[in-house]
Parts: structure tokens; sequence; C-alpha cells
């Protein structure tokens, strides 16, 4: 894609036959299929000592949290986390770029997913303002080799770029703005990196040139459409790793100890949760 083409205009131009919107039976009935899907994957996981980082970038707005978190509401978090940082602490600002993001790197039996990660280098520091020119440019040289590393390391290293157009982040934001249950959601670097979206379209273009490698490909989603972005990311992600059912099986309860001579404390003594409903 050419510098000067926008996110709104791959969006177009994927979109001219656009598909009808999921049905919610559909949509709920599928999102419980690949989240099953989900678990047989985070069990061979563990079983086989994978150690899978999945990295999800893009726009504002463009829906990354969402697809996050319906990947993970059924995991179990002690093998699949979450690893959303913010911003560097006056010593991490000195370190290496990518030191704080490599003691978040899983270990054997641990998935890691990076909402935002260290493609903050490549997007938003260069275009607020927050690196030296030089440091951008030291991010896009070393970005690839360190990425290699860590697949010659044998991670296996997932990047999605989400891509929504002016249009549809235009209507979040403003869904965000009205509902107050939203508004955490929407910081002032969301509403300033608005007034940039040309700088963040040549940015990510400069990124996806430099970065876009064989050993470690961006996978661009469609995310005009939320339900079907989320089916599709998590469709897709169970593509890339070959896995096998290790779930456990049928589980009997035992039997559980008898109370003998146990004798329960008198209830009056604990302090209990009001019951208002």
């Amino acid at each position: 894609m050419s510098s000067d083409e926008s996110d709104s205009e791959t969006i177009e131009r994927s979109n001219r036959a656009r598909p009808p919107k999921l049905k919610n039976k559909y949509y709920h009935s599928e999102l419980a299929r690949l989240q099953t899907e989900l678990v047989k994957l985070q069990s061979y996981i563990r079983d086989e000592g994978l150690r899978v980082v999945v990295v999800f970038e893009g726009r504002d707005a463009a829906g990354k949290g969402g697809a996050i978190k319906r990947i993970t509401e059924r995991l179990n978090p002690r093998i699949c986390r979450i690893v959303a940082l913010g911003t560097p602490t006056e010593r991490e600002k000195t370190q290496w770029w990518f030191q704080r993001y490599v003691a978040q790197l899983p270990a054997a039996r641990e998935m890691v997913l990076f909402d935002r990660s260290w493609y903050n280098r490549a997007l938003v520091e260069p275009v607020m303002g927050f690196c030296t020119e030089e440091e951008y440019r030291e991010f896009l040289r070393s970005c690839p080799e360190f990425e290699r590393m860590l697949v010659r390391s044998g991670i296996i290293l997932i990047k999605y770029w989400f891509s929504v157009s002016d249009e549809e982040q235009e209507r979040r934001f403003q869904s965000r703005i009205n509902d107050k249950t939203k508004r955490w959601k929407l910081s002032s670097m969301d509403l300033e990196s608005r007034t940039r979206w040309v700088d963040f379209s040549r940015a990510k273009d400069i990124m996806f040139d430099h970065t876009d490698t064989k050993q470690a490909p961006w996978y661009v989603v469609n995310s005009e459409d939320k339900k079907r972005a989320r089916l599709n990311v998590i469709s897709h992600l169970l593509s890339l790793i070959p896995y096998e059912d290790r779930t456990l099986g049928w589980v009997e309860l035992p039997p559980r100890q008898k109370d003998s001579a146990y004798i329960r404390p008198p209830i009056t003594e604990q302090t209990f949760v009001p019951e208002i409903y």
C-alpha cells in the first residue's frame, strides 16, 4: 500500500461487496464454538510447553480490546495473560527500548497478548514527538532483527493490525463520548491522535515497509464490523498453531470428606455482605 493511501481507502476497497450484518444468535454461537477451540489450544500450549506472543496494534477504537477480551474470557489467566503497559517511568525511558517488553515475554506453557507493544516507537512516539528522529530510525532498523531473534528462540510470534475507516472511528468515538460507562476508553491521546490521522497513516505504512517480514508478517484485520473482526481473528489465530485436543475428559467428583467431629463456628461470628438484591 502506498504512503498516500489511508485506512479509509483500504477499507473501502475491501468492503465494496460488504456482507450483511451478523445475526446476534449466529455471532454468539460461532464465538462459543471458537472459544471452545481456544480452550483446546490452551491445553496444547500447556502440554507442549509452547511460548506464544500475539501483538495487537491499530488505530484508537479499532477493536483491539474487544478482540482480546473475547480471546481471553474463557481461558486460564495463568496460561494466557494480557500485557498492556502504561507510560514508561523515568528509569525505563533510559533503558534499551525493547527491555521492558522482554520482561513480559512468555515462559514455556504461556501465551501473552500485547495490547499495544514495542510498536509504540513506530507509531505514537514519532507522530506525537515523544522520541527523537534517531531513536525512531534505530527502531526501524533493529525491530526486524529483534523479532527474528524471538522466532529463532522458539517463540511463536503473531502480529495483528486492526484497520478501521475514518468514518467508523468517528462513530465509535461519539459512542464513547455519549456513554459514561465507555468514556474512560477515550483518552486525551486518542483525541490528539484524531487530529493527526494522516501522520499516523504515513507512520503505519513506513512501519509495514520495515517490519512486515517473512519471519514475522503483519496480518491486517478489517475491523469495520467488530463482531466479524473478532470471529475472524480467533479463527485465524487457531489456524496458525496446529494443535490437538488435550482437554480433560470426563471427570468424576470424589466423595466429600465426612464431617465426623468437626463443629462449625456460630454463623453470628461472621461478617456478611448485605443482601440488597
